[in-house]
């Protein structure tokens, strides 16, 4: 319990505040029905309502703001700006770094002009679980565990150093140690609260969080998502998130799972629908008779979808699993009371009868959800599992080449492409495989001979499975498909089937929880037969920490260019994101995970095909091993117990004896160490004053990158593995760094240095002002014949000659994780603007936040379409509007050819709120909440 002295007073115009007594304890509440028409709202936005209620201030939340939010037109665009102020900022510790890195570098800034650095302190309680560091280098062995985390330790000495140093130097601020589990789960299962009791108050939980899946504890009722690490920052600060009412789309579940189905199933139904009806910007509310049937891990799992189906949340109503599950976790008795008894008083409290007035309505009867996967590089492409052999033959030829002339076709040879048996240890390619890689009849690709002394002989060839991994927060949070898995694999080998070998397996739970219900159940025996060892708790292969794959299988896969695959149980399988030698990647259940493990192959078809034969030489097919939901449900019954999660988590803050050990520095202020390659002082502040200059319009801009659809945060600032001759490469080998040592984008995000250089420079970013190359390329238009350089040598030289950079894209422009560096490294490179068709949320606040304007295309228009190819220069007129106080709806562009021709169009200026126009004038969200900061 959190019980402090009495909070700041509300205005309370509407008379709301009143006391609830439970047992023994009293809180001051702000009454819902003391406001007309906040009955009839969404679950959702009765939290936002009670929000303002209780941070009325007369200023920035008003009386009228109330008003607003309780006569909600459901059917309106949103027009009406609301300031949310979150309960507690949640992060990892790949966005939360560069957090506290900026927060040390706000505290040197306030004293540099004149302020008190005690002012730079989280207000709310931020907490940060350390899961994104963990890479699977050992795996299919008993100490792989071990060994992972001794190699996290070495590579992340500087930045743990610097998070423990960030824990004892700000207040409320609190890190919960690796090997720990995964931010969401570790949320879910300890520290959400659903209901707030702190300064004397209680009301309901509510977060932001620096991922985009903190919209996992959705499923608790709690009312959270992902926005950028610059914009979690300024909550930590007290600076509400500014943002318009939104849209409720209510999605109403009726019928049960069907034997066979899964959690992961309805998640990848769900996203489908969602994104094609089209929820960016809206919440996405769950209602209806079938809610009470939906278990809260379900509910989790579909919470955690949000970002993939687009929406900003996707939250399902506090009732009595809610309870259980909070009774289950091991939370205070007192804890669970208050939960029952605030939501029942506001009427937060789930009631199938009524259903509340929402914007758009869909519905989804789950008894006909169906076995599916996604991909082979989107989350919403679902595949239903019947179709995924044809499916994975069609998407083949997008990413594979093969020789196409005679002597080539004499060369390979029919005896390459014998008979294919599943059963065997060979993926061989079929005939129709073969005409699906190459786009015609009889075109071949060569199957491989790999030899390799610990995994054996055998070929490998396209659509081999060489990484099967149970990961994620998405799917190991959820016992029924986690012991679905287990429970899959100790029938797999109780009939004598093995893994193939090119397979790298690996585990990674959420939480220590997964691994205790799993001992008490007997079944981790089976798993790690199947090579699914523990590798670490963490967010590993979903991140892009797969690790590399043996060295045998990589050679092979990249000197005769094989289009392997991966099956992961995560939530994001974007192009370059999973492992620098896969190419295609699909999204399933944990079950399915191991099933594509025993196949070996994508060119697989479950029904009829055998996934080897058993003891006595029979057949087996996936439904001989396929285990029954009530063997799931009675093995969860009998292998889960509270005790398991109180013993968890009782010391979750304190660590193993690496961390305890950890040498600290201490201070108000970080003294920062001038050789590190990790952590490294940001340039945002320097030279600022305490005025922000006006704003400019742009003018001689040259493009720096001309992108297609659906460009993420991940092609913008990619996680994953750095290449030794990129530029962020080279700058570590000239920092004295091994290949072996540089770790991962994400690892390094404390260091600007490698962020600049890592921007744009995904090895799968296609750049249109470059004909069919991959990778941190553009033209460089300072050099004679703008000859292709890397985005980043390019960008230099623009800055030399006082160039502002552009970027256009396409629709969907940083879907994606909530990265902030996608952001933060495009206006370090001197980006000014970005033209896109649409933006995801996160990424369009977060440009605003570094500066950077959002303009997007007329409607219906694109770069293509008004005859733009990148090589023009491009002038702006219409920002400096924004110094009268207002927002233009729309700023001239005008796109100058090399020959003096003109495209001109007007743009649709993307500064959606008042808040976010104060940011954009400032230079930025930091700046001005320093500002602010100093002034108060």
């Amino acid at each position: 319990m959190e019980l402090n002295v009495t909070a700041p007073a509300s205005k309370d115009s509407f008379g709301a505040r009143g006391t609830l007594n439970v047992g023994d304890a009293s809180y001051e509440v702000f009454r819902l029905s003391a406001v007309e028409g906040a009955q009839r709202l969404p679950y959702s936005l009765k939290i936002l309502l009670e929000n303002l209620l209780r941070t009325e201030d007369g200023a920035n939340i008003t009386a009228d703001h109330v008003r607003a939010l309780a006569g909600w037109d459901s059917k309106a665009e949103p027009a009406t700006e609301i300031q949310f102020t979150p309960a507690r900022v949640i992060m990892q510790d790949f966005t939360g770094v560069p957090c506290v890195v900026d927060l040390a570098t706000m505290r040197e800034a306030v004293a540099d002009l004149g302020g008190d650095t005690s002012k730079v302190n989280p207000l709310a309680p931020a907490e940060l679980v350390i899961d994104h560091s963990v890479i699977i280098d050992v795996f299919g062995k008993p100490d792989a565990f071990e060994r992972n985390v001794e190699f996290e330790y070495g590579r992340n000495k500087e930045r743990y150093q610097f998070l423990r140093w960030g824990q004892g130097a700000f207040d409320e601020f609190k890190v919960v140690p690796p090997g720990t589990g995964i931010v969401h789960q570790v949320n879910i299962e300890h520290l959400a609260r659903t209901v707030m009791a702190r300064n004397g108050q209680a009301y309901p939980d509510s977060c932001v969080g620096t991922d985009s899946h903190t919209t996992m504890v959705n499923g608790l009722g709690v009312l959270g998502w992902g926005v950028g690490g610059i914009e979690a920052e300024a909550a930590m600060l007290g600076q509400p998130v500014s943002m318009l009412i939104p849209r409720v789309v209510g999605f109403k579940l009726t019928g049960e799972i069907p034997a066979g189905a899964t959690a992961t199933d309805v998640v990848l139904t769900i996203t489908e629908m969602l994104r094609k009806h089209g929820v960016v910007g809206k919440f996405v509310e769950f209602y209806g008779s079938g809610v009470a049937s939906v278990p809260l891990a379900n509910r989790a799992t579909i919470g955690n979808m949000s970002p993939e189906f687009g929406s900003t949340a996707a939250i399902f109503p506090i009732d009595d699993e809610t309870v259980r599950y909070l009774k289950l976790t091991g939370r205070p008795a007192e804890q669970v009371d208050l939960v029952e008894a605030y939501a029942k008083e506001q009427g937060l409290w789930h009631d199938p009868s009524h259903e509340p007035e929402y914007s758009e309505y869909l519905e989804l009867d789950l008894s006909t959800v169906v076995p599916s996967i996604a991909g082979p590089k989107r989350p919403q492409d679902r595949i239903v599992v019947s179709e995924a052999k044809q499916s994975f033959r069609n998407s083949l030829g997008d990413y594979t080449t093969a020789p196409t002339d005679d002597a080539a076709l004499d060369e390979a040879g029919e005896e390459s492409f014998p008979a294919s048996d599943p059963a065997s240890i060979s993926p061989h390619a079929k005939p129709e495989l073969i005409s699906a890689a190459n786009g015609s009849s009889g075109r071949t690709s060569k199957p491989t001979k790999v030899s390799s002394e610990e995994l054996g002989e055998f070929e490998l060839d396209h659509g081999a499975v060489v990484i099967a991994s149970i990961t994620s927060c998405t799917n190991t949070s959820n016992p029924s498909v986690m012991l679905g898995a287990a429970l899959l694999a100790q029938k797999a080998v109780d009939k004598g089937l093995t893994r193939k070998p090119w397979v790298k397996t690996s585990m990674a739970p959420g939480s220590q929880v997964v691994t205790d219900y799993y001992e008490k159940a007997g079944l981790w025996p089976y798993l790690e037969k199947l090579g699914f060892h523990l590798v670490g708790y963490g967010c590993t292969t979903c991140i892009g920490n797969s690790g590399p794959l043996p060295e045998e299988i990589s050679a092979a896969v990249q000197e005769n260019d094989l289009t392997v695959t991966s099956v992961l149980s995560g939530n994001r399988n974007f192009e370059g994101r999973i492992n620098p030698d896969v190419k295609m990647n699909y999204l399933a259940s944990p079950p399915l995970v191991i099933a594509y493990a025993l196949a070996g192959t994508m060119d697989f078809d479950f029904e009829t095909d055998p996934l080897g034969n058993d003891t006595e030489g029979n057949p087996v097919y996936l439904r001989d091993i396929w285990p029954s939901p009530q063997e799931v449900q009675q093995t969860i019954d009998s292998a889960i117990t509270n005790e398991m999660f109180t013993s968890s988590y009782q010391d979750v803050f304190k660590g193993d004896e690496r961390w305890r050990s950890l040498p600290t520095p201490e201070g108000e202020t970080f003294e920062w160490d001038t050789e590190s390659t990790y952590v490294r002082k940001p340039p945002y502040f320097e030279g600022m004053e305490m005025e922000p200059a006006p704003v400019t319009d742009i003018s001689g801009a040259r493009v720096l990158a001309l992108l297609g659809d659906s460009v993420t945060t991940d092609h913008i600032s990619p996680a994953g593995a750095i290449k030794a001759d990129s530029p962020a490469g080279k700058y570590l080998s000239d920092h004295g760094i091994d290949r072996k040592d540089f770790n991962s984008y994400g690892s390094r995000r404390g260091n600007h240095e490698v962020m600049i250089r890592g921007t744009f420079a995904n090895i799968r970013l296609r750049n249109l002002l470059l004909d069919d190359v991959q990778g941190g390329y553009t033209r460089d238009f300072t050099q004679e014949g703008a000859p292709q350089a890397f985005i980043y040598d390019a960008a230099q030289n623009y800055a030399a000659q006082n160039t502002p950079l552009v970027v256009l894209g396409g629709k969907e422009y940083g879907s994606g994780s909530s990265r902030d560096w996608a952001a933060k490294g495009t206006r370090l490179l001197g980006v000014r603007a970005v033209i896109a068709e649409s933006f995801e949320r996160i990424h369009r606040s977060n440009l605003i936040g570094m500066g950077v304007i959002p303009l997007q295309f007329p409607e219906g228009s694109s770069a293509k379409s008004l005859g733009l190819d990148g090589t023009e220069t491009y002038d702006f007129s219409g920002i400096t509007k924004l110094n009268d106080g207002e927002t233009p709806e729309t700023v001239q562009v005008t796109a100058t050819k090399a020959d003096g021709s003109k495209v001109e169009f007007d743009a649709k200026v993307r500064i959606d709120t008042p808040g976010e126009a104060d940011y954009y004038r400032n230079g930025g969200i930091l700046q001005y909440v320093l500002r602010k900061m100093i002034r108060s």
